[in-house]
């Protein structure tokens, strides 16, 4: 991909519904008003509007499928009949370097749906972030094989017009500084911008080594968002 040529930035508005209605609608549950994934997906969901008739339908939303994520430009607060489970400021980077896309490593392992009890503890042993027994149907997840461990892994997650984000990057703490995580991220790299698409990645602020080790690989900030996600008040 050129960086001459971006794809339109306005995609990347992730609290409205583009990637719930467009390349991975297949996976969303919703209405015309609100969408969101199946929690054994992710928890993350887009509202059309803030009216009322639309919290209306994310409660019932969240009464039959769980928790719902949900990522703004401004703090949100509970509407009535919700309660916010938990808070986080995060990042949003976009890739902003010209490609290697001639990038090949070698040492690592395409997943798939075999591997998923392996990536399931590997995730919930490091936390990268929401990662349920459906999240790969996300797209590509690439990993690192050790000893018959699965020392690491990463993989797509959101898709919006010509962006795909980078996700579930993770190490297993017996097999860190050895460059996986970086192998990894650099692989997916060079497949995204062969595919003509911007890669972009959410890191909470709070992780400055996160963030540092980013913008080292030519990620930058493009803005900062809330992460709230709700439950039923009470529940």
């Amino acid at each position: 991909m050129s960086r001459g040529t971006p794809p339109r930035s306005g995609a990347l508005h992730l609290g409205r519904p583009g990637c719930l209605t467009g390349r991975q609608h297949h996976l969303a549950v919703g209405n015309d008003r609100v969408l969101r994934f199946p929690a054994a997906v992710a928890p993350f969901g887009a509202m059309t509007d803030a009216s009322p008739a639309s919290f209306d339908a994310l409660r019932r939303l969240i009464a039959e499928h769980g928790p719902v994520a949900l990522t703004t430009a401004d703090e949100l607060a509970a509407p009535a009949g919700c309660s916010v489970v938990t808070h986080a400021t995060l990042f949003q980077m976009v890739w902003q370097r010209e490609p290697d896309t001639a990038h090949a490593w070698e040492h690592h392992v395409q997943l798939n749906e075999r591997d998923v009890p392996d990536m399931l503890a590997l995730a919930a042993a490091t936390q990268p972030g929401p990662f349920g027994p459906r999240t790969i149907e996300f797209g590509a997840y690439v990993g690192v094989r050790r000893q018959r461990s699965l020392a690491a892994m990463a993989g797509e997650r959101m898709k919006v017009d010509g962006y795909t984000e980078i996700s579930a990057v993770c190490v297993d703490p017996a097999f860190r500084g050895q460059g996986h995580a970086t192998g990894l991220m650099k692989l997916l790299i060079a497949v995204l911008c062969a595919r003509g698409e911007m890669p972009f990645l959410h890191v909470l602020t709070s992780n400055h080594g996160a963030v540092a080790r980013y913008r080292a690989m030519g990620f930058v900030e493009r803005r900062e968002m809330h992460l709230t996600v709700l439950g039923e008040k009470g529940g």
